[in-house]
């Protein structure tokens, strides 16, 4: 008998009506980023980041209710405006919570902006649902902030 790994792993495609120069810098700019970033109804009061490899970035989370939670990492990969890729945890994680890989890669369509987002692996179905529907939403707002 043969056991398959197999590895949670969330993939993400959405087009966008603008530049790819406009959706990169949406991505890594605080000003922009706090415009868009996380599910609806989050805002992120603090986003600090050094975008370069090697560099690190935080960012506050603010739900509805409640207190704001945080999320850390480091940047893999700068290739502006082609790929970004960098490193994800939450403070104070969760105990199904693992460090996964976020790689954002932008695509030139002319007028419009394909984004492939990949992230992974998550440790659980749970954890890996939860950010899927986060950045749903979340790149549902970042249409938006672009138009």
């Amino acid at each position: 008998m043969e056991a398959h790994l197999t590895e949670l792993t969330l993939h993400l495609e959405r087009v966008f009506h603008a530049p790819r120069s406009l959706v990169f810098d949406a991505c890594t700019e605080p000003q922009l980023l706090a415009k868009w970033w996380g599910p609806s109804g989050f805002t992120s009061p603090s986003i600090k980041s050094d975008v370069r490899v090697g560099g690190s970035y935080r960012i506050a989370m603010q739900p509805p209710e409640g207190e704001p939670f945080y999320l850390t990492g480091e940047f893999r990969e700068v290739d502006p405006p082609n790929r970004l890729a960098y490193t994800f945890r939450w403070e104070d994680p969760d105990p199904d919570d693992q460090e996964t890989l976020v790689t954002l890669a932008l695509r030139d369509l002319g007028e419009s902006t394909e984004l492939t987002l990949d992230q992974g692996p998550f440790a659980t179905q749970g954890r890996y649902e939860l950010h899927h529907a986060g950045w749903s939403d979340g790149l549902e707002r970042l249409a938006d902030a672009l138009s």
